[in-house]
């Protein structure tokens, strides 16, 4: 009897170049079942319906962004926008954290290697290493990267190193910490560090911190957007906040998808960071999103702090007992009509999405260049009313570039690399508000999905470059007077009120919100630029 043989998974360039040296086994690169199978031994959750993997992460459902800290040294100190995004740490507490981090590791009976490339773009990427003592957070970042060729393994050179030890505690006193979890970067010794939290968010952003900080340093533009491409390769942009839209609108059928959350513009075109796709599934429905629903059913996905029926083990997708932030990580090849490549040209259509809960913006609008460069800067959404205690009213969210929390770099960098690439290669920029209409929150209602999918789709195939546009008294957006599949009062959003003064009132109201959010950029901030904002 033969056997095959057991292809080489361990890299010649070994632990040692992250100063571990662990008593237990070490596991490389294993693949979805084997990792499956080592979760279950382990006890670290079950499997669904269908077969994914299901992890609860209870207390941490969600990123720390308190917790995070930079590494304040001499080569990168004077590139950082220091502040409460980019908090100091540092050399000194860097070290000593480093060493108890390495020293719990190399104490584990079992850790996980998984060697993974974060950039489609062979110019651009890095070559990560990521070492983990469970096998279900091995799988998340499995999914989430991409990963080499088995025959690429044993010649795979980490140049950047993430360290996992979510059960660690910091101690605050000694570690120089906030609390006992800890997300700590060091750009110079290009190495993170996460522990105390077990959120598997914490893995994928921390190292989109990193591509914000080093792509702009090669003159590429990262983004917090998604990305798909059309069948005439016309290549679009979807950026937004959490709850606007962006993996929805950009898992179209008909359209190649490039990737749901990260992605670089550089001279060659647009390029996915990840492999996979970090889906929030809170309501999802197999009517509404039948492509991401059904990756909820595949083997290989792992679905975080979602509440499985009894007896089935179906998942409860409207269930929030645990967290509203329900999220399920899939390989990109799960959805049919994925682009392997993980790359598209240039854009043809940059689309921002907000999720207006003041009922105020319109629900498409044509924006000129200024403007474009306002709302980008301003990156807009709310918090509805009621999701926090104490919140009875629409809270207006504002996060520069729509992704304030990642970005290294003072916003007025990205901004200025954008409007460049966009006068370059001639984008048109939309201001798309999947939010409500006919009133705030608890008021108006929720913008159909079928009326936001039309007017995507209708500004993908050009439909509206030239269109009759209208500007809104206010913020003066320029709105198209016509949308096929959508009615023509919904364009207006002063006309779904029953009353046009208390319109009036919510609109300058926010356009005063707006006004305040931008003072904070100063002199950065062009004449020009500011004229774009509203007038209210």
């Amino acid at each position: 009897m033969t056997t095959s043989s057991v292809p080489v998974r361990e890299s010649a360039t070994g632990l040692g170049a992250q100063g571990l040296a662990p008593k237990g086994t070490v596991r490389w690169n294993l693949e979805a079942p084997e990792l499956v199978q080592a979760a279950i031994r382990k006890g670290e959750g079950e499997l669904a319906h269908m077969g994914p993997f299901v992890a609860v992460t209870k207390p941490h459902t969600g990123r720390s962004p308190n917790d995070k800290f930079v590494v304040k040294e001499v080569s990168t100190e004077a590139d950082v926008d220091w502040g409460k995004v980019n908090q100091p740490i540092s050399e000194a507490h860097f070290e000593v954290l480093l060493a108890d981090v390495r020293g719990y590791l190399d104490g584990l009976d079992e850790l996980f290697v998984e060697d993974l490339y974060c950039g489609a773009d062979a110019d651009y990427r890095l070559s990560c290493r990521y070492v983990t003592p469970n096998a279900w957070h091995a799988s998340f970042v499995r999914n989430m990267f991409i990963r080499p060729a088995l025959a690429e393994l044993a010649a795979f050179a980490p140049n950047f190193s993430i360290l996992h030890a979510p059960e660690f505690q910091a101690d605050p006193a000694k570690h120089g910490t906030r609390t006992s979890t800890f997300i700590v970067l060091n750009l110079a010794k290009r190495m993170i560090l996460i522990g105390g939290t077990r959120y598997a968010g914490e893995l994928k952003k921390s190292m989109f911190t990193v591509m914000n900080y080093l792509l702009p340093k090669q003159g590429v533009l990262s983004m917090h957007c998604s990305a798909n491409i059309g069948p005439a390769g016309d290549t679009a942009l979807f950026f937004g906040l959490s709850g606007t839209g962006k993996t929805t609108l950009s898992a179209d059928p008909e359209r190649g998808l490039i990737g749901d959350d990260e992605h670089g513009w550089s001279a060659n075109g647009t390029f996915n960071f990840e492999g996979g796709c970090y889906a929030k599934v809170i309501n999802l429905s197999r009517e509404q999103e039948p492509d991401i629903f059904a990756t909820t059913e595949m083997f290989g996905t792992v679905l975080e702090n979602v509440v499985l029926e009894p007896g089935t083990k179906k998942v409860e997708f409207a269930n929030q007992s645990i967290t509203e932030n329900t999220r399920a990580s899939y390989p990109l090849h799960y959805i049919r009509n994925h682009v392997p490549s993980g790359r598209g040209g240039h854009p043809k259509h940059v689309v921002f999405l907000t999720a207006d809960a003041f009922g105020v913006l319109p629900p498409i609008a044509k924006l000129t260049r200024e403007q474009a460069m306002y709302y980008f800067l301003s990156g807009y959404t709310a918090k509805l009313a009621g999701t926090e205690r104490g919140v009875t009213e629409p809270q207006a969210t504002f996060s520069a570039c729509f992704g304030a929390v990642f970005l290294v770099w003072h916003p007025t960098k990205y901004a200025e690399m954008l409007g460049e690439l966009l006068d370059k290669h001639g984008a048109q920029v939309w201001l798309v508000n999947t939010g409500w209409s006919g009133g705030p929150y608890g008021v108006g209602s929720r913008m159909k999905l079928a009326y936001t999918r039309a007017m995507v789709r209708a500004l993908l195939a050009g439909k509206l470059d030239k269109a009759q546009v209208t500007p809104d008294a206010i913020f003066g957006l320029p709105i198209p007077s016509a949308v096929e599949g959508v009615p023509a009062d919904v364009l207006q959003p002063r006309n779904t009120w029953k009353d046009g003064a208390a319109y009036d009132a919510q609109a300058k109201k926010l356009a005063a919100m707006f006004d305040e959010n931008i003072k904070k950029f100063g002199s950065a901030v062009s004449k020009a630029i500011l004229a774009a904002g509203p007038k209210g």
